[in-house]
């Protein structure tokens, strides 16, 4: 019989200008089927720092998907069906701060939901649940990523509010300035739903922010385009990429933080009253609690 291979210790998902992870050895690409449709991408597995990480790309092979186009359901479902327990979202910003850069990295605690047009659960169809996330983001997780981009020569943002909006478009100059008084401190497309994914799977999550430009509430600088994402954030994911075999050799074997057990308290249908087709839908997230 052989040997069953090693459950990933690290999952990434690559966002705008990440596609691939340079530096993993002994590749090897799986296609996950989820019930909830294909991922964005195939995962593909490699060796960093003795270890094993799967990398998954957000946008699709090629940039294909725009932001609420992604498969977030099925991309946090595939990699926890690989053995996944521990998630890293690299995501592009916008800073709504004078004090957060371009070219900096926020690791945000925090985040405001603006989000209308995507499914942001794993639920209903027969099972009710709701999860707890007054604190969205791993703390431990959090702490050591942070601490890995610091190693990689980042200037970092410990915490931070974390806005995100449909897109595709970037912000009128109003929402801009609204985002602002509201307390965000930066502004994505992509955080949500995958944050209440990762917590609803028992996965922790955390967002490695890197921030490409300062919206357009900053009237002195040039509002934000395309162009100018895509000309700065070639340097944020060269500093991601140098982070993460920080952040693979501080991660200790074993999870002590509560994102493990988050559905324990947050199913509210009885199991008795699951239906047969909810119970296998959601076996791989609720059969240690049925």
């Amino acid at each position: 019989m052989s040997e069953r291979p090693p459950h990933p210790t690290l999952g990434v998902i690559g966002g705008t200008g990440l596609y691939h992870l340079e530096g993993l050895k002994h590749l090897r690409t799986v296609e996950v089927e989820t019930p909830f449709g294909p991922p964005s991408s195939p995962i593909v597995l490699g060796d960093l720092e003795g270890r094993v990480v799967a990398f998954l790309a957000r946008h699709g092979e090629g940039h294909r998907f725009l932001p609420h186009e992604v498969n977030y359901r099925a991309n946090l479902y595939a990699l926890k069906a690989l053995g996944v327990e521990r998630v890293v979202g690299v995501t592009a910003c916008g800073s709504l701060r004078e004090e957060i850069a371009p070219g900096d990295f926020v690791i945000p605690d925090q985040l405001l939901d603006f989000t209308k047009r995507r499914p942001a659960t794993f639920f209903g169809e027969g099972v009710a649940a709701h999860i707890a996330f007054a604190e969205p983001y791993c703390p431990d997780l959090s702490r050591w990523a942070a601490d890995a981009l610091e190693a990689a020569g980042a200037r970092v943002h410990h915490g931070g509010t974390y806005l995100i909006v449909d897109g595709p478009r970037f912000s009128t100059r109003a929402e801009s300035h609204l985002f602002r008084r509201w307390g965000a401190d930066i502004i994505g497309m992509t955080a949500v739903p995958e944050a209440q994914l990762a917590r609803e799977a028992e996965l922790c999550f955390v967002s490695l922010a890197h921030v490409t430009d300062y919206d357009c509430w900053r009237e002195e600088e040039e509002p934000v385009t395309n162009e100018m994402v895509l000309r700065r954030l070639r340097a944020n994911v060269e500093v991601a990429r140098r982070a993460l075999p920080h952040l693979v050799r501080r991660l200790p074997p074993e999870r002590t933080c509560a994102c493990g057990s988050a559905l324990a308290t947050a199913l509210g249908t009885a199991p008795d009253a699951i239906p047969p087709e909810a119970r296998e839908r959601l076996r791989l997230l609720l059969e240690k609690y049925l």
